[in-house]
């Protein structure tokens, strides 16, 4: 698993790690209570999720709103998912019989969801279509110290092809349906965790591919941005 350090005064960090006031590490375990009782069990995942500095992956403006149980805006009309779905995603992934090496994850964003993936499992693909968020990503994942992240500037729904099959899947905007695409660069008993719908209409799935092609089963119901095709 890799760590990293959070040190108080870090020079090469724009931000505050550590957080002052609503973005202090009791507002933090205000956070863990709150997924706790929401049904989040994975310890592993709740001791990460209390030590990570989520507000530095929101502008300053709404960095005291990070620890809330809301998604929030990131820019470029996507959003921070709110604490319990990437939990809950995550969760699911550590759920799995063997703990996966590579992960495939289909939307970057402001980083989150990517340093909690990279913090848990060996290897990390990161694929984001807008690459306005790419830059202040990378910044994030060097204040952390993590190592394990490959980004790329590519269309989620074609997925990353040149390192497939992935061990998981994960992806941070809802289609319309489950992409073939996607299901295919699965290794043969590869999970996907996913939204899938529109509107209002959306749930959380999990794909499981088998030898005679794969399995969907819902998890709860969702509402996330829609995924799109293409790059910007």
């Amino acid at each position: 698993m890799t760590d990293y350090r959070v040190t108080e005064g870090q020079t090469n960090s724009p931000w505050n790690l550590k957080g002052i006031g609503m973005t202090s590490q009791r507002t933090r375990n205000r956070m863990i209570e709150r997924l706790q009782e929401q049904g989040i069990e994975n310890e592993e995942l709740l001791t990460l999720m209390a030590r990570v500095p989520r507000h530095i992956f929101l502008d300053e403006a709404l960095s005291h709103r990070a620890y809330e149980d809301i998604s929030l805006p990131i820019g470029h009309q996507q959003t921070l998912s709110r604490p319990w779905v990437v939990a809950r995603m995550t969760e699911l992934l550590l759920e799995m019989p063997e703990r996966p090496d590579k992960v495939l994850e289909i939307g970057t964003g402001s980083g989150y969801q990517t340093a909690i993936l990279s913090s848990l499992f060996k290897q990390v693909i990161s694929l984001e279509r807008i690459s306005g968020f790419q830059p202040k990503a990378k910044q994030r994942f060097q204040a952390l110290e993590l190592s394990n992240i490959e980004l790329h500037h590519a269309d989620g729904y074609e997925g990353w092809n040149e390192k497939a099959p992935f061990d998981a899947i994960l992806v941070t905007a809802a289609p319309a349906s489950v992409p073939a695409t996607l299901v295919d660069q699965l290794s043969e008993t590869g999970v996907m965790i996913l939204p899938v719908g529109e509107g209002e209409e959306q749930s959380l799935t999990r794909v499981t591919r088998n030898e005679s092609g794969h399995t969907s089963d819902v998890i709860a119901p969702v509402h996330f941005v829609p995924l799109q095709q293409g790059v910007v």
